[in-house]
């Protein structure tokens, strides 16, 4: 299926590693140019060099001046942008018994402030070419995790943004929805998972759990639906939550 994402740019935050870097590899695979934001330099060292379709701007995303810059320095090269996937995030473990006041904020701002600095510089633009924007949220928001309240709040409040957003950008054609993952096999989940003395065996615990094919979601998977959003095959969704977990967020805690 042709989804007609040839020459449109998109910029994906946090698109030199795992999941961001699979939705990086999806558009310009469809023809789209992708413009990958990520704070980390090595990372960035390490993507492929598709054709001059990826471009690449390292930045620290909890900087409102440092968003503006970005986006500016796109529309610049571009002229205008089509579209923007808000994936850059932290598990950073700021948790209510363990954190304190000062790190929570500091989650909170670090986790879900560029998805609003992203898209408030972007706006103009967006609205010009009746965008699309995508936030990857996580299956933590809904069901809590433990340890983790920065995180947590901080992917609640962007599927809340999600459909906020989705309400006041009607006027202008602008689509807004998220994708919400759970256990994806990412090189960051590998890390997690060595943190255990059996990998192995606790990778097999994880995926027991998770009802279509006892399997880690991969992260192509997310970029699939992704990409579906960002196009106009999707032209009449908006508001929309969409779980890419096979089943895990809901049908395990009725059938396991």
């Amino acid at each position: 299926m042709d989804l007609h994402l040839k020459n449109k740019v998109i910029i994906v935050t946090g698109g030199a590693r795992g999941i961001g870097k699979s939705i990086a590899k999806a558009l310009v695979d469809e023809g789209a140019v992708s413009v990958i934001v990520d704070k980390s330099a090595e990372s960035i060292k390490t993507m492929p060099d598709s054709s001059q379709r990826s471009h690449f701007y390292q930045a620290d995303l909890t900087s409102p001046e440092a968003c503006k810059e970005i986006i500016d320095d796109v529309i610049d090269e571009f002229g205008h942008i089509d579209g923007i996937v808000n994936n850059a995030g932290n598990n950073d473990g700021i948790g209510l018994e363990k954190g304190t006041p000062e790190t929570f904020i500091k989650s909170l701002t670090s986790n879900a402030g560029h998805f609003y600095y992203m898209v408030h510089y972007a706006l103009p633009s967006l609205k010009a070419r009746h965008g699309s924007i995508v936030n990857i949220g996580s299956k933590t928001s809904i069901t809590g995790q433990g340890g983790t309240s920065g995180y947590v709040a901080a992917k609640g409040a962007i599927l809340a943004l999600t459909r906020e957003w989705a309400v006041e950008l009607l006027p202008y054609s602008i689509r807004v929805n998220a994708v919400i993952p759970a256990e994806v096999a990412t090189p960051l989940y590998d890390s997690w998972l060595k943190t255990f003395a059996d990998p192995q065996e606790k990778l097999k615990q994880v995926s027991r759990k998770i009802p279509l094919e006892n399997r880690l979601t991969k992260p192509e998977e997310i970029a699939d639906t992704v990409l579906f959003l960002l196009s106009d095959r999707s032209s009449h969704t908006t508001g929309q939550w969409l779980f890419v977990d096979g089943g895990y967020t809901h049908l395990d805690r009725s059938i396991s």
